[in-house]
């Protein structure tokens, strides 16, 4: 796709990493969205900063993404979760791994609150002395904060007992063990982030902006979930990725939100998706959304914007024609 070396294009361009040379970096969540991106960064700069380059996945990467991954790379095969790596072995670790998707992480509830704690303590215990760790969270800490524009030093007000509480709490309490770590001297970024987009997602992504335009390719129409009044603020994923970067090389901060500008209702983006694509979209007379997911997710980048001195986004439009781009070419797939 030739969106991709655009992409990646744009985020090198942004970012010093000097930081990552002759360094062992590990990615886990590698064959996901973010993971995705940020290994094609790496593989970008392994020869010219001589990146020795660790991936941990999960699932098996479909034939539509291993072009992506031809480059020399050591597979972690080892289950995160319950490994010990404390040969204090990696230089910089980038633990993205986890379900970002609702239903994947309220099926799997059990292995959700693992991969946040668990895999967390097992990943720094891998860390150099000297080495950098960045753990992506979520804005879903904030889930029962209504506010606009939620800043850093803000949280939710959700308990455990919430339909949602295996993500949520879990994020936090992977959040509380790296500040345990940092008060042993541990450099640990922490992002938190909202609703990121990009092609290169994968076939039966249960998003709701990746199913939006799966219904307008393969129904002919794209139908609602509820009234799609939630508010939601995406952010696209070179921006995304930017961030990370400048995040865990350069922060001087602990905790950071990471999102973007693009303030739009569900029907909002839906009506973009169907302009774009030519198809009706049906708002239905019942609701179907799943339980717990907020009305509003509208959290602050101010700090980041602040601090790296950020001042342009990818726009909707522009993101919203490489996804739908994307999407179209690996439907094809369903029929194989």
């Amino acid at each position: 796709m030739d969106f991709l070396k655009k992409d990646i294009d744009r985020i090198i361009e942004k970012i010093d990493f000097s930081d990552l040379q002759d360094k062992k970096v590990l990615i886990t969540g590698a064959s996901g969205l973010v993971g995705f991106y940020l290994t094609q960064c790496v593989k970008r700069l392994q020869n010219e900063l001589n990146i020795s380059i660790y991936l941990s996945y999960k699932n098996l990467i479909p034939e539509y993404l291993k072009e992506y991954y031809d480059f020399p790379y050591t597979e972690i095969k080892e289950d995160i979760t319950t490994i010990e790596l404390k040969s204090k072995f990696f230089d910089v670790i980038i633990h993205s791994s986890g379900y970002a998707q609702p239903m994947k992480f309220l099926n799997d509830s059990l292995t959700t609150i693992k991969i946040n704690t668990n895999a967390t303590i097992n990943l720094l215990d891998a860390l150099t002395p000297n080495g950098k760790f960045l753990f992506v969270s979520t804005s879903e800490v904030y889930n029962g904060n209504d506010s606009l524009n939620i800043t850093e030093d803000q949280i939710g007000t959700t308990t455990p007992s919430h339909s949602r509480a295996c993500y949520i709490e879990s994020k936090r309490c992977g959040e509380a063990i790296c500040h345990s770590y940092i008060t042993s001297g541990y450099d640990v970024k922490i992002a938190r982030l909202s609703l990121a987009y990009g092609p290169f997602t994968k076939l039966g992504d249960l998003r709701v902006l990746n199913s939006l335009i799966d219904k307008g390719l393969n129904n002919g129409i794209i139908e609602l979930m509820d009234d799609g009044s939630a508010i939601r603020t995406y952010c696209y994923m070179t921006d995304v990725i930017e961030m990370f970067w400048n995040i865990l090389l350069h922060g001087k901060d602990v905790t950071y939100n990471v999102s973007g500008f693009s303030n739009s209702s569900i029907k909002e983006l839906a009506d973009s998706i169907g302009v774009k694509m030519n198809k009706q979209v049906i708002v239905p007379s019942l609701s179907n959304s799943l339980a717990g997911s907020p009305k509003i997710v509208n959290i602050s980048s101010e700090k980041y914007i602040n601090e790296f001195g950020k001042k342009e986004f990818i726009s909707i439009d522009e993101g919203l024609g490489n996804v739908i781009e994307w999407m179209k070419h690996i439907n094809q797939y369903k029929q194989i």
